[in-house]
């Protein structure tokens, strides 16, 4: 689990913080208060919001490109290449 994000946070300021936290915050492993803590701090913060918003984007693009299926007329003939190769 993640530690807590403190409001005082010791040498960062609260963006820095919220930015490391970011993706705990986005794969739902925060306490609830950690993450009430982070929905403030979005609320009024336009740059890490922002932040949030990029990232979301990224972990969609990979989701689905890791989703995708290769046509199989494509699979068959990589399969076939490497039966090939390793029988050379």
């Amino acid at each position: 689990m993640s530690e807590p994000i403190p409001h005082d946070v010791g040498g960062q300021d609260e963006c820095e913080h919220a930015i490391i936290h970011l993706y705990e915050f986005l794969d739902s492993e925060m306490t609830a208060a950690d993450e009430q803590h982070m929905r403030d701090h979005l609320a009024h913060c336009a740059p890490c919001l922002a932040e949030l918003s990029a990232e979301e984007l990224v972990k969609r693009l990979v989701r689905r490109s890791c989703a995708e299926r290769a046509p199989e007329a494509l699979r068959l003939r990589i399969r076939t290449a490497l039966i090939v190769q390793t029988t050379d």
